[in-house]
């Protein structure tokens, strides 16, 4: 798997030695769960591949772009499922803020996160009945915006339920490399739980432990993984595991559009600060 270099997020750029970068492995929903359960205890992640039916997704992605039809955002005349960004300065950004937040509680943004299939997965690699936790994002990402999710992990949001939830990403329209997307620190999933104890002992609440994903890497010794993501697919993860994002560098000004969800089983303790719908202000 090859990509036109290099990678940004942050103002700071990737390494591509093949020390520092490479490529995730992806997972076929259809082996069997032992499998499946295997490889996610061993890699903190499972990207499966074509889980969900693509047309959805493309469907998806193309009624949540005409959300912003009239706004400035899209280019003129675009197909919205195409999500092309007008690169002009929007007129009214905090109409386009109301939308964005207004999504999160449509019943079409509910339907796509309750897909029949991410709940069958679950429901099966988890082994009993789910929660989907009411706090969902969904977000745009334009191209060449250098502000990117810095490196953390999952647990140092929901601290207050099980920590046996995963979180799952949904890309929303293919995303290639250069798209940006999440990159995952290989075999990371100890090293965030060994800083999640210290953290918990020195009684700090924790955030993101750099915007410098060279740094991160160099100074655990370990690989960013990336991935050319494909609509239908969906990455679960440990709420362990270090974990950011890169710039999207679409040369089809391409909007990267994605969810992030997570799902635990029903019967362990929850969170219940994420019982509500995002909102920019909740501090979460």
């Amino acid at each position: 798997m090859e990509f036109n270099g290099p990678l940004r997020s942050n103002g700071y750029t990737l390494s591509n030695s093949p020390e520092r970068l490479g490529f995730l492995e992806a997972s076929d929903p259809a082996w069997p769960l032992s499998r499946l359960r295997e490889q996610y205890q061993a890699q903190g992640y499972l990207w499966l591949k074509g889980l969900l039916d693509r047309q959805i997704v493309l469907d998806f992605r193309g009624w949540y772009f005409e959300q912003f039809i009239g706004t400035g955002l899209l280019a003129p005349e675009s197909d919205p499922r195409e999500g092309i960004y007008s690169g002009q300065p929007l007129e009214d950004p905090a109409q386009v803020h109301r939308i964005m937040v207004g999504v999160v509680r449509t019943p079409e943004y509910a339907a796509f996160c309750h897909n029949s299939a991410i709940v069958r997965f679950y429901q099966t690699f988890l082994g009993g009945e789910v929660h989907l936790y009411q706090r969902k994002l969904i977000r745009y990402t334009r191209p060449d915006d250098p502000n990117c999710t810095g490196a953390h992990y999952d647990r140092v949001y929901l601290r207050q339920g099980s920590d046996a939830f995963c979180s799952s990403w949904l890309p929303i329209g293919d995303t290639p490399v250069e798209m940006g997307g999440l990159t995952y620190l290989e075999g990371s999933h100890p090293l965030g739980l060994e800083l999640e104890i210290r953290v918990a002992d020195a009684n700090q609440s924790g955030d993101w432990l750099s915007k410098d994903l060279g740094s991160v890497a160099e100074s655990a010794k370990l690989r960013w993984l990336v991935a050319n993501y494909e609509a239908g697919d969906m990455v679960v993860h440990s709420p362990y595991i270090i974990h950011a994002s890169t710039m999207n560098g679409s040369p089809a000004s391409r909007m990267r559009l994605s969810t992030d969800i997570r799902y635990q089983l029903a019967s362990a303790k929850i969170d219940r600060r994420w019982g509500n719908d995002w909102s920019p202000e909740d501090m979460l």
